[in-house]
């Protein structure tokens, strides 16, 4: 079994202030504490009103809790005790809670689960309020269920100032990690542990951004927007100010984050030390690293190349390419869509004659370097894992997508009004990445998440009479081009002239700290940037040397969305279905948009779609000459011309849409590969459809079929039945192939869900079946489709599409215990070869049938040999445990985490597969 990447954790290790040996002890503890706590009094004041069309009817939710920020004393309690500083644990039960208590969930109970997202707070809720920095244009006030910052502003500048200082408030730490994970500076930040070094290569990798590149993001930004961009300007520049004012008081009155002292920035006797004040350009590396995460499909040309040239050396040219086609599945028939009415909306399909393709030759694909001059635990083999695993997150088009939409028209609904139940599902943190907050103000009206440091406007939320989210989407606005050398390997033909690449370095290094034990260590990260973006690869094409790029189209315009963001804010703006699409046609980034009101519902998907040249297939790299660049292509500013609005995937009260980064529409092709027959979306399609068809539809019944997908095992709804078919061809002679198959049956039977026998039982009803599946899904997959495929493209594929996501398994960049499951894997494979070995009908099967070489009896024996093998499989090898859960525990395996980014520890959860936020909405009126 593979092993499981340990959790993230800048914290893991925490230890106290001048190395308290072995554990925190009590006295110590208690004697530290007593000079550190200075609580602050706080004035209780009515709420402002709101104008709130929801009736009551919008719920959210985001665990952990909101308040991000400890002082030193709260984290050393924290770590001795388990006590957990007020509101930073409250959303954590109720949101854990939905998975045992969803089947007897009604309207009236939601609120159990879910937050009152209604605008304002009542007089008889106020936990607090405070005029920042003694300001009289602006209010925060905070809730006592949440301690959710509510800002009301009456001027602009100052509605902005109080939401910086809110954030501030609430995710200090957090914003500073991220400002130097965006600028490749964390290890020198925050520590050199092996985790922090693998997140700051991923990132810089993509975003090698210097000071200079930053700042013109932002004067494009501006430039290009008339007086929205004015505004923005504005609105960034007082946000900042309200940051730096909360960084300037709590340094003052010493109620800044423990983590400070932890990581060595401030002295807990003296004060000594600086926390650096925010600028405008830090918030420009914070949307990159949001934009690179969530919102940037594309990439994993060379990787195609590599797979298909395996494919034409297994089967030759014709039939090769066949074969990888049928694989990569870009147009299947089969695959659940998010606009389901038979509309087309034709993006990077397979041109009838490719042109200008620069496949590699065999053999001669190296990655680029990123890390040089390494030393000490910069160079040990904990790095170089980790190094490793950063490019290759950094370098597949298998981007972490997660989030899920279900959404459903009043047409079919028990009020008529429609409903909603959405939300990203952005990975589990302590602190979480996105904070919740309300923001009322001259022309702002909404509630609801924004990414901490980027929070001068809702992201994700209501507004006063409408809700809206998003999904990662993935289309392809990444592509490759190869460059031919020329003079050296840092010199490459543009247009036909010799040009030298240009070299940009961040040096890093750390030494050991409270927080982070991790030895002393340093190196450089170093990339070579050409015109056609950051060099990834090198090669030959046809014996003559070239560097592979990335160009990104939202490379340079990570600024760029803020203006999509103001719109959704802005109740002057958006009040219908057109104007939201409008709105969000100005996010860059590759999202899916969903929208709901009273009366209609929309989608629209977003993202800057380049116009590639006549002939270029998107799945593999180009040469990087003139006739096969983006039309209109500029490499000084990296614009060119896009997609118009009418091609993007979008739809208008649709009966009902459902989202889980699946395909969007007919003929648009994502990059990552999995579009096929069996895809997570289908456990909301198959669930929401049958809602629809019975009509009457509530938010209860709507929660209910998110939860009941969230707990399910894809392979077990919508594979295994196929699997046992074939088994169960015939009379199954062996005893344990014949136990297994019972026990796998009776789980179905169940409804094939990974879920507890009770409430905190910590075990898993019908565990044996699980961890019998968790160990035969590798084993059949291989024997499936290895002897056919041939090891070498077996193994191709695999780097394509990885076989498995399971809840235990590792999770790219957000390691194990994740939540977020069933993205990627084999699933659509062995579906359609099960199905075609059966003699089902397949639309859009593979090239070739591979089980048992399409004998029925032959497959049989295949999956009835591995199913034996995994039967006899201990759950200690299935499930090798890891930092937090002992070897053959299969609950804690599966497990979700919040894990530390800071100095709070939380407790972990049982495995849902749903959104981190999450919004459940029915207005009843509208403007």
């Amino acid at each position: 079994m593979p092993r499981r990447t340990r959790h993230h954790a800048l914290f893991d290790k925490l230890r106290t202030p001048h190395r308290l040996p072995g554990f925190l002890k009590a006295a110590s503890v208690c004697a530290l504490i007593a000079g550190l706590l200075s609580p602050l009094a706080q004035t209780p004041a009515a709420a402002a009103a709101s104008n709130d069309y929801c009736g009551g009817q919008c719920s959210d939710i985001l665990p952990p809790g909101e308040n991000g920020n400890a002082t030193l004393a709260q984290i050393l309690l924290n770590q001795a005790f388990g006590t957990q500083p007020s509101h930073a644990e409250d959303q954590l039960g109720p949101y854990a809670n939905l998975a045992t208590g969803y089947s007897t969930l009604t309207d009236a109970k939601i609120n159990t689960f879910f937050n009152d997202a209604s605008f304002g707070v009542a007089s008889g809720q106020v936990a607090s309020t405070e005029s920042p920095a003694g300001r009289s244009d602006v209010t925060i006030v905070r809730d006592k269920a949440t301690g959710v910052p509510h800002i009301t502003g009456t001027t602009r500048y100052g509605t902005e100032f109080g939401a910086g200082y809110a954030a501030a408030e609430d995710r200090l730490w957090l914003m500073d990690v991220f400002r130097h994970v965006g600028r490749g500076q964390l290890t020198s930040f925050a520590g050199g542990v092996a985790s922090n070094q693998g997140l700051e290569q991923e990132f810089y990798r993509n975003a090698p951004y210097t000071e200079a590149d930053l700042q013109a993001q932002i004067d494009n930004a501006v430039a290009t927007n008339g007086a929205r961009g004015q505004q923005a300007l504005a609105d960034a520049n007082a946000y900042l100010d309200g940051i730096n004012s909360y960084i300037d008081a709590s340094d003052k009155g010493r109620y800044f984050p423990g983590e400070y002292v932890l990581t060595g920035h401030k002295d807990s006797i003296t004060n000594a030390g600086t926390i650096d004040h925010f600028k405008i350009t830090d918030l420009v590396a914070l949307a990159s690293v949001i934009g690179t995460l969530f919102g940037s499909g594309g990439g994993g040309e060379v990787n195609n190349a590599i797979s298909l040239l395996a494919a034409q050396e297994q089967y030759g040219v014709t039939e090769g390419t066949k074969v990888w086609e049928s694989f990569r599945e870009r147009n299947d028939p089969e695959a659940v869509l998010t606009v389901h009415d038979g509309k087309s909306f034709p993006y990077g399909t397979k041109p009838a004659s490719p042109q200008g393709e620069a496949l590699p030759d065999t053999g001669s694909v190296t990655t680029e370097p990123l890390v040089y001059n390494a030393t000490g635990t910069g160079a040990d083999q904990s790095a170089s894992a980790a190094s490793a695993a950063a490019t290759a997150t950094a370098l597949s088009s298998a981007k972490r997508g997660m989030s899920n939409a279900l959404v459903v028209s009043g047409k079919y609904t028990a009020s008529g009004h429609p409903i909603a139940v959405f939300g990203p599902q952005t990975g589990y943190f302590a602190p979480q990445l996105l904070m919740l907050q309300e923001i009322q103000g001259p022309g702002i009206s909404a509630r609801g998440a924004s990414f901490a440091g980027l929070s001068m406007y809702v992201e994700l939320g209501r507004g006063q009479d409408y809700s809206w989210s998003a999904t990662t989407s993935g289309q392809d606005i990444i592509d490759s081009f190869a460059v031919e050398l020329c003079q050296d390997d840092y010199h490459y033909l543009y247009h036909g002239t010799c040009t030298a690449m240009d070299k940009v370095e961040q040096t890093n290094s750390w030494k050991p700290t409270t927080a982070d034990g991790t030895a002393a260590g340093s190196y450089t990260m170093r990339v070579w940037k050409t015109k056609y973006g950051p060099v990834e690869y090198r090669a030959t094409v046809g014996g003559k040397k070239v560097a592979y790029t990335t160009l990104r189209s939202s490379y340079m315009h990570e600024a760029d969305s803020i203006i999509g963001f103001q719109m959704l804010n802005d109740p002057g703006y958006v009040n219908s279905p057109g104007t939201f699409q409008s709105a969000v046609q100005h996010i860059n980034y590759t999202f899916n948009w969903f929208y709901a009101d009273s009366s209609h519902t929309a989608y629209y998907n977003s993202g800057n779609n380049p116009v590639r040249a006549s002939g270029v297939d998107p799945e593999f790299p180009v040469w990087g000459q003139a006739a096969y660049e983006w039309q209109n292509w500029d490499p000084t500013t990296n614009t060119a011309d896009y997609t118009p609005a009418s091609q993007h995937p979008q739809s208008i009260d649709q009966d009902y849409y459902i989202s889980w980064n699946n395909k969007q529409a007919l003929d648009y092709t994502t990059a990552s590969w999995g579009d096929g027959s069996v895809h997570r979306g289908n456990l909301l399609d198959d669930r929401v459809k049958k809602l629809v068809a019975a009509g009457g539809v509530t938010r209860s019944s709507l929660v209910k079929a998110m939860a009941d997908a969230s707990l399910t095992d894809l392979r077990a709804e919508d594979v295994v039945p196929d699997l046992l078919k074939v088994i169960n061809s015939s009379t199954v002679t062996d005893s344990t192939a014949a136990a297994a198959v019972g026990k796998i049956q009776t789980w179905l039977a169940a409804g094939g869900k990974r879920t507890e026998t009770s409430a905190g039982s910590k075990t898993y009803a019908n565990s044996d079946a699980i961890r019998i599946l968790d160990a035969w899904w590798p084993l059949l997959v291989k024997a499936e489709f290895q002897p056919g495929l041939g090891s070498g493209l077996y193994t191709a594929f695999t780097a394509n599409l990885p076989v498995d996501e399971a809840p235990w398994a590792a999770h790219g960049p957000t390691g194990s215990h994740a939540g977020s499951s069933y993205q990627y894997g084999w699933w659509s494979y062995v579906d359609k070869d099960i199905r075609s070995v059966l003699g089902q009908s397949v639309s859009g099967p593979l090239a070739e049938q591979y089980c048992g070489g399409g004998s029925l009896s032959s497959c049989r024996d295949i999956l009835i040999s591995t199913l034996k093998t995994a039967a006899g499989t201990s759950a200690s090898t299935v499930y090798p445990g890891d930092s937090l859960c002992s070897a053959g525990d299969q609950w804690c395996a599966d497990s979700i985490v919040q894990r530390t980014l800071g100095g709070i520890k939380h407790y972990n959860i049982s495995w849902q597969n749903r959104p981190t936020f999450q919004q459940v909405v029915e207005y009843t009126s509208h403007r």
